[in-house]
């Protein structure tokens, strides 16, 4: 690869050409109806060593990466419903979400298995395979004009669910250690890391319980809020009260050994919006959202791009059979679950295609195990290449599944003329 002539830029001179560049090729991703993310990482490969070599992957500016993964993460959780999470795992929808996780994330655990990789490092191979992105579904939906469909629902459904259990799966698997050798020191770790799941677990359902009490008096509670509100002084109160509150949880999972996403992440649901006005809320989001796709997660994703390495690509069956793998096994996993619920055919095949996007939260994930040490750089680079690959891919993908169930809509009435 073509290399400039390396020499030190200035920490602010870094941050500046690396803002600048994302942001250029994340608007270049969204003029081809991409997600901007798509353009943000080839921008970080572009200017990392995989190409010109022009800006290092420093300490100052993973700290900056480091903000980014948590606001993405708060931004993802305030989307969602605790309504929308029980209508996730409600009937037979249970189907589509469960399969459309345990199908891919066997299959990853399946090729850790036969290339004789770590138990770590298989179950977070099996993770990134068996996640689906939220925000990238939704966008991609929303671009197509199906998200108000049955199937559309089901997929951001199914999203939803795999988004907290692989999160729940990446809070126990982050206390492991490949110095576990024998059957009593494993079954004491996963014994202990369960136990702190259910610890964090049962201080979400206290929360949710007082959340909900409180709902149901927030005309009481309302009017000493905005009285508290007006007492603050300091400018953007509102905004701060929900990153402390965020917080609280995010320390909460980071003191009992869980990473601080899976706090982020459900203090996020929790947030108890009925106490904010509609307007408050709106504007927390809107300053949530500007900071954070305007500058956090550009950073982080090109930061993903820096640190990919297209030298580090030089095993090819590995690479070949993860991506065969991400992408079949998920269209597989959905296809059946969708079976199972009561879905025909095309449908069926259409939520293992919507289901099919990785991006954000895989490369989250990817980022988390590259930092503890869990995989290579060889292994992270075949990770983010798949996350680029099935995220590019699904519109065009879920675009003909849709065409599918339309033609099949006209088949089946014609049968009936």
């Amino acid at each position: 690869m073509f290399h400039l002539v390396h020499f030190q830029l200035p920490f602010i001179v870094n941050l500046l050409v690396l803002l600048l560049v994302a942001k250029l090729f994340g608007e270049l991703a969204e003029r081809f109806r991409q997600p901007s993310m798509i353009g943000e990482v080839l921008a970080g490969v572009i200017l990392g060593p995989s190409l010109l070599n022009i800006i290092p992957s420093s300490g100052e500016i993973k700290v900056i990466a480091e903000l980014g993964v948590f606001m993405l993460i708060v931004l993802a959780g305030m989307e969602i419903e605790v309504e929308e999470i029980r209508n996730s795992i409600r009937g037979r929808n249970i189907w589509i979400a469960l399969l459309g996780f345990l199908v891919p994330m066997a299959s990853g655990i399946a090729i850790g298995l036969i290339f004789h990789f770590s138990y770590i490092f298989t179950i977070f191979l099996g993770l990134c395979i068996a996640i689906t992105a939220l925000p990238v579904s939704i966008r991609i939906l929303m671009d197509l004009g199906k998200l108000s469909t049955d199937v559309g629902q089901r997929i951001i459904s199914a999203a939803i669910f795999n988004d907290i259990l692989a999160l729940l799966i990446l809070g126990i698997i982050l206390d492991f250690n490949d110095s576990t050798k024998n059957i009593r020191d494993l079954t004491f770790s996963i014994l202990f890391t369960t136990f702190k799941v259910g610890v964090f677990t049962a201080i979400l359902v206290i929360a949710y319980h007082y959340f909900k009490v409180a709902k149901r008096k927030v005309s009481v509670l309302n009017p000493r809020m905005n009285q508290f509100l007006r007492y603050l002084r300091g400018k953007e109160s509102i905004f701060a009260l929900v990153i402390l509150f965020v917080l609280i949880f995010s320390s909460i999972s980071e003191l009992l050994g869980l990473h601080f996403v899976v706090g982020a992440f459900f203090g996020a649901i929790l947030i108890p919006r009925s106490m904010f006005a509609n307007r408050d809320f709106e504007k927390v989001q809107r300053s949530i959202s500007g900071i954070t796709m305007g500058f956090l997660a550009p950073i982080f994703f090109a930061t993903m791009g820096i640190s990919f390495n297209f030298n580090s690509l030089d095993n090819g069956l590995l690479l070949t059979v993860i991506l065969f793998a991400s992408f079949f096994s998920k269209i597989f996993g959905g296809y059946l679950g969708g079976k199972l619920a009561g879905f025909n055919s095309a449908k069926s095949v259409t939520l293992g295609l919507g289901l099919n996007a990785r991006g954000i939260m895989e490369l989250v994930i990817a980022n988390i195990a590259l930092a503890k040490g869990f995989i290579d750089i060889s292994i992270f680079s075949i990770l983010v290449l798949m996350a680029l690959l099935t995220t590019i891919l699904t519109p065009f993908l879920l675009k003909e599944g849709f065409r599918l169930i339309d033609r099949q809509k006209v088949k089946s009435a014609d049968s009936y003329t």
